[in-house]
């Protein structure tokens, strides 16, 4: 199976001075304002960075609700905070890490096994596949 999406971006005006929007292909983010401002200031809007982690997030989530049917199990929950870092260094700006948290709550499962299939989810996420970063992994599990 293969899938392609699509987003786009437009930015008017140049460096700090410019604003800009992003939209999804599928229209589910529609003209989301961003610019130096949403990305560095207080601004209101979204940035790249908040995009990937919101992308992480939702990826692992998925893989991981996958992870838990394929085990057998038919019910629960799973909520995933992503935090994505970027620093500057000597070359300019670089995403460095991705850090997640998930919190599961599944009827008939143990935090060892929670754990154990988060780590799977995490390494077979298309989206941290895709990271050329550190990516780091906390789970909590209510059983």
């Amino acid at each position: 199976m293969k899938t392609t999406n699509t987003g786009s971006a437009t930015y008017e005006g140049l460096g700090k001075g410019g604003k800009g929007h992003v939209s999804t292909g599928s229209g589910a983010l529609p003209a989301q304002p961003y610019g130096f401002q949403t990305r560095f200031e207080d601004e209101p809007g979204t940035n790249p960075e908040e995009l990937i982690a919101a992308a992480h997030a939702s990826c692992f989530t998925m893989a991981l609700s996958f992870k838990l049917a394929e085990a057998g199990h038919t019910d629960g929950s799973v909520v995933t905070h992503a935090e994505v870092t970027l620093e500057k260094d000597d070359a300019g700006f670089k995403v460095t890490k991705s850090a997640l948290s998930a919190k599961g709550k599944v009827p008939g499962l143990d935090q060892a096994k929670f754990e154990e299939l988060a780590k799977e989810a995490k390494e077979g996420c298309p989206i941290s596949r895709l990271l050329d970063t550190e990516i780091t992994l906390e789970t909590k599990f209510e059983g």
